[in-house]
C-alpha cells in the first residue's frame, strides 16, 4: 500500500525539492502552498503524514495543526520551520504534532521521521479497527433474539448503559449476563476504557481480596512484588464482578466501601489509593432472600441493586431457539471447516421442546456437538440421549391429533425454516399476512 504525503509551503521551489524527495522513497506525493488548500485536500484524500511549514500567508502551522488532529486525529503532522523557537516547538508538541524540525539543518532527519510517522499512524489504525470489531462484537445489536423478554431487557440495558450507574444483573446460569455486561460497557461513554471481569467464585477469600484490592510486596508468602488488582486495573473503566453473590461477606464490607468513596487499600499496604469505576454485578442468586437471612450485606445489596435487570431463562424464550440455533451452526460449521449444516426438523422440535437448564450456554455446547458429529444435516439422533427420549409437551387447549395441532406445528415449522420471516412464512403457506397474524395470536405462538 503506497502511503499519501501531503506537503504544504508557500515557498514553490523548497515545496518542489522536497517532494521530489519524499517521492524517491516510494510515497505518494500531494502539495498544497496554503492551510485551506491543504485542509481540502485533507478533507479529499486519505493523508497519512503532513509536512507543513510554521510560517504561511493565511496562517501559523503551530494553531493549524490542532485543527489536522480535530478532524484527522490518525493523520501524523511534523511541522517545519525555517528559524527554530523553543515555545514554538513545546506548542506543537502539546498540540499533537509527530515532529518539528528546522529546515536545512535537519534535513536528512525528515525521511527516517516520514517512515516513523507513517508506522505510527499504520498503528493508531490497527488498534481502531481492533477496538471497533470489539466493540461491533459487543453491541446490543448482535445480541440474539426476538422475543418479547429479551428485546424488554435489552431496551433496559440500552437506556442504563447511556449513565454511569451501577447494575446487578440477575437470572439463571447460562442466560448471557456477561454478554449484557460486555454491551453495557461498549455502549457508556467508558467504552474506550478497560473493561475488566472477576469471577468471585473462582478464588479463595485470601485470593479474591488480592485479585480484588492488590498486594504489596511481602503481603503475604508468595508475594514476591507489588500486584495492581482488578479494581485498579478498571479506572476509568468498568469492573464486572460475576457471581457477586459467591463473595465471602468479610469482602463484601470492604467492595462497600470503595463503592462509596472510591477509595481502597491494597492488601499489605496503609496508603489508600483512588479508582474511578463503574460497577457491573451478576449473580444467579436471589440477593434480597440472602440478605433478609444474613448470608449477604443488606447494605451492600441496596448499593448493587440500583438498577437491576432479570435476564429471562431460555426456557420462557422458545422464539429465540431457531435464530440461536442458526447462529450457532454458522459458527461451528466455520470453526470445523464444514459446510453450513441444514438442520432438520426434527432436529429443532427437539430443542424446543427441551427445558434448557443450563441456557444458552448448554444449547451452544450441544450445537458445537452436534455439528462435529454430523456431516449435511443435523437430525435428532446426534443430540444426548434424555434430549431424544423426552416427551412431548402437552397442548392445553387441543389433542395431538386435532387440525388444529397439525396446524400449529406446520407453522411452527414453516416458521422455523423461515427464520421467523413472517411476510416468507405467509406466502410459504398461501395464505395473507393478517391471516398469519391471526393464527400466530390463536395459538400463542410468539
Amino acid at each position: 500500500m503506497t502511503h499519501k504525503i501531503l506537503i504544504i509551503d508557500d515557498e514553490e521551489k523548497l515545496r518542489s525539492l522536497l517532494a521530489r524527495i519524499v517521492k524517491s522513497e516510494g510515497f505518494e506525493v500531494l502539495e498544497a502552498k496554503d492551510l485551506k488548500s491543504g485542509f481540502k485536500k485533507l478533507e479529499q484524500t486519505d493523508i497519512d503524514v503532513v509536512l507543513c511549514d510554521v510560517k504561511l500567508p493565511d496562517g501559523n502551522g503551530v494553531d493549524f495543526l490542532q485543527q489536522i488532529k480535530g478532524s484527522f486525529p490518525l493523520t501524523e503532522v511534523i511541522l517545519l520551520t525555517a528559524f527554530g523557537n523553543i515555545a514554538d516547538g513545546v506548542q506543537a508538541m502539546k498540540n499533537g504534532a509527530f515532529d518539528y524540525i528546522v529546515k536545512g539543518d535537519d534535513n536528512d532527519k525528515i525521511i527516517p521521521l516520514l517512515y516513523k510517522a507513517v508506522e505510527k499512524g499504520h498503528l493508531q489504525k490497527k488498534v481502531q479497527q481492533l477496538e471497533k470489531r470489539i466493540g461491533d462484537k459487543y453491541s446490543f445489536d448482535t445480541i440474539i433474539g426476538k422475543s418479547k423478554g429479551i428485546e424488554q431487557v435489552i431496551d433496559l440495558a440500552q437506556k442504563v448503559a447511556k449513565t454511569d450507574s451501577t447494575v446487578l444483573l440477575t437470572g439463571e446460569t447460562g442466560t448471557g449476563k456477561e454478554v449484557f455486561a460486555q454491551a453495557i460497557h461498549e455502549n457508556s461513554t467508558r467504552a474506550g476504557k478497560s473493561f475488566v471481569a472477576l469471577n468471585c467464585s473462582t478464588f479463595s477469600k485470601e485470593i479474591l481480596e488480592s485479585e480484588l484490592f492488590g498486594h504489596k510486596q511481602g503481603a503475604f508468602t508468595g508475594a514476591l512484588k507489588d500486584k495492581k488488582g482488578f479494581i485498579e486495573e478498571a479506572n476509568g473503566g468498568t469492573l464486572f464482578l460475576d457471581e457477586i453473590g459467591e463473595m465471602p461477606i468479610e469482602l463484601q464490607a470492604k467492595l462497600l466501601r470503595v463503592l462509596e468513596t472510591s477509595e481502597y487499600i491494597p492488601v499489605g499496604d496503609t496508603t489508600s489509593k483512588k479508582s474511578n469505576f463503574r460497577l457491573i454485578a451478576a449473580t444467579n442468586r436471589d440477593l434480597k432472600t440472602e440478605s433478609d437471612e444474613h448470608r449477604f450485606r443488606s447494605d451492600l445489596y441496596f448499593r448493587l441493586n440500583i438498577f437491576e435487570i432479570k435476564l429471562p431463562p431460555l426456557r420462557e424464550r422458545t422464539k429465540d431457539i431457531a435464530p440461536l440455533t442458526f447462529s450457532f451452526v454458522k459458527q461451528f460449521s466455520e470453526k470445523t471447516n464444514k459446510k453450513t449444516l441444514e438442520i432438520s426438523d426434527d432436529f429443532l422440535r427437539k430443542l424446543e421442546n427441551y427445558s434448557w437448564p443450563g441456557n444458552i450456554r448448554e444449547l451452544k455446547n450441544i450445537i458445537e456437538r452436534s455439528v462435529i458429529l454430523s456431516d449435511t444435516v443435523l437430525t435428532a439422533d446426534v443430540l444426548p440421549y434424555e434430549m431424544q427420549h423426552q416427551p412431548e409437551k402437552p397442548t392445553k387447549s387441543m389433542s395431538a391429533f386435532s387440525m388444529q395441532s397439525i396446524e400449529k406445528l406446520h407453522i411452527q415449522k414453516v416458521l422455523n425454516y423461515t427464520k421467523g420471516n413472517k411476510a416468507e412464512t405467509a406466502r410459504l403457506l398461501e395464505i395473507g399476512i393478517a391471516t398469519l397474524y391471526r393464527k400466530l395470536d390463536e395459538y400463542g405462538i410468539q
